[in-house]
C-alpha cells in the first residue's frame, strides 16, 4: 500500500455515550467538532494544539492522533512516515465528551485520506482498530457515523454498529463543568457484580431509550433513568451527581454524560431553568445532534 497523498483534512464530532441506562453501548454524536490537518513528513513527528488541551496533551508521536494514524498505516502495510499534525480541538477534553475516542477515528481517517486505496480502511476496520484503542466502541461509533448509534462487540471479539434515527423533538443541552475526570477514575468507581434486578431494569430502560429518542420524547425522562453506573460514580464527581439528582427531581432527561463530569439533557419542562439549577460553574450549552461523523478531504 502507497502513500497517494501527503495532506488530510479531518473533522470529528464530539459524542456522548450511555445516555444513562445504555452503558457502553449508546452514543450519539454532538455537534461539536475538531478538526485535524495531517501531512506525511520526513523526519519526527510533530503536534501543533489550540483549542482545548493547548499546553495539555503531548505535540510529539505520542499524540494520539498520531499513533492512531500510524497503526492505521501500519494496519494497510504502508511505509510508515514522520507526520506534522495541526489540531484545531473544539472538544473538551476530560469531560465525557468523547475527546479520545475523536483523535483515534480523526487518526485513523486521516490514514484513510493518505493512502492510494482508502477503502483498505473501509467504516467496519475504522471501528475495529478504534475499539483497540478504546475498549469499547461506545464513543467511535457516533464519532463515525454521526447521529445514534448502538453498538456492541460479538464473541470473535471485532465490533459492531447501527443508526438509529432521531426524532426532530430531541434538542440535546450540554452542562460541562471546569473540572476534568479521569475515564479511569470513573470506571474505577464501579462494581464487579450488580443485582440481577437492576440488569433487567436497565435493559428495559436502554430499550425504551431507543424508541423514545427515534419516535417518542415525552419518555426521555422514564427511558433515561440508570442503576448500572451513574449512582456509583457519585463518589468520585459529587457535583456532578447533585446536578443529575437536581435536574431530574424537576422531570429533566438529565444524565452523566460518558464518564462524566458532563451532563447530557435530552430533554425537559419548558419551565424549568436548567442553567439555574446548575449554577454559574456549568458552561451550558444547547447544541445539534451531529448527523454527519467524521469525514476527510485531501
Amino acid at each position: 500500500m502507497r502513500l497517494a497523498a501527503d495532506r488530510a483534512v479531518v473533522t470529528v464530532p464530539a459524542t456522548s455515550a450511555n445516555l444513562g441506562p445504555g452503558f457502553d453501548s449508546l452514543g450519539i454524536a454532538l455537534d461539536v467538532r475538531d478538526e485535524i490537518t495531517v501531512r506525511a513528513i520526513a523526519g519526527d513527528t510533530r503536534v501543533s494544539v489550540t483549542g482545548q488541551g493547548a499546553g495539555e496533551v503531548p505535540t510529539d508521536g505520542t499524540h494520539l492522533v498520531a499513533r492512531a494514524t500510524l497503526r492505521a498505516l501500519e494496519y494497510v502495510g504502508s511505509p510508515l512516515t514522520g507526520l506534522e499534525l495541526e489540531c484545531h480541538n473544539r472538544i473538551p477534553h476530560g469531560r465525557g465528551l468523547g475527546s479520545s475516542a475523536a483523535a483515534v477515528v480523526a487518526g485513523i481517517m486521516a490514514a484513510r485520506g493518505l493512502i492510494s486505496e482508502p477503502e483498505a480502511l473501509s467504516d467496519e476496520v475504522v471501528l475495529q482498530l478504534a475499539t483497540e484503542f478504546e475498549g469499547h466502541p461506545d464513543n467511535a461509533a457516533p464519532a463515525l457515523h454521526g447521529g445514534f448509534t448502538i453498538a456492541w462487540i460479538r464473541d470473535d471479539g471485532t465490533p459492531h454498529c447501527v443508526n438509529v434515527p432521531v426524532s426532530a423533538g430531541v434538542t440535546p443541552v450540554l452542562l460541562v463543568p471546569n473540572e476534568q475526570c479521569a475515564t479511569s477514575a470513573a470506571r474505577g468507581a464501579l462494581p464487579e457484580h450488580v443485582p440481577h434486578r437492576d440488569a433487567a431494569f436497565n435493559a428495559g430502560r436502554a430499550a425504551l431509550l431507543t424508541h423514545a429518542l427515534s419516535n417518542d420524547p415525552s419518555l426521555l425522562f422514564e427511558a433515561t433513568f440508570d442503576r448500572l453506573h451513574q449512582t456509583y460514580r457519585s463518589a468520585v464527581m459529587p457535583e456532578t451527581a447533585r446536578v443529575v439528582e437536581s435536574l431530574r427531581s424537576e422531570g429533566v432527561a438529565a444524565v452523566i454524560s460518558g464518564a462524566g463530569p458532563s451532563i447530557l439533557v435530552l430533554s425537559a419542562p419548558q419551565n424549568v431553568d436548567i442553567a439555574g439549577i446548575a449554577g454559574e460553574q456549568w458552561h451550558h450549552a444547547s447544541v445539534g445532534i451531529a448527523a454527519t461523523g467524521a469525514t476527510v478531504t485531501r
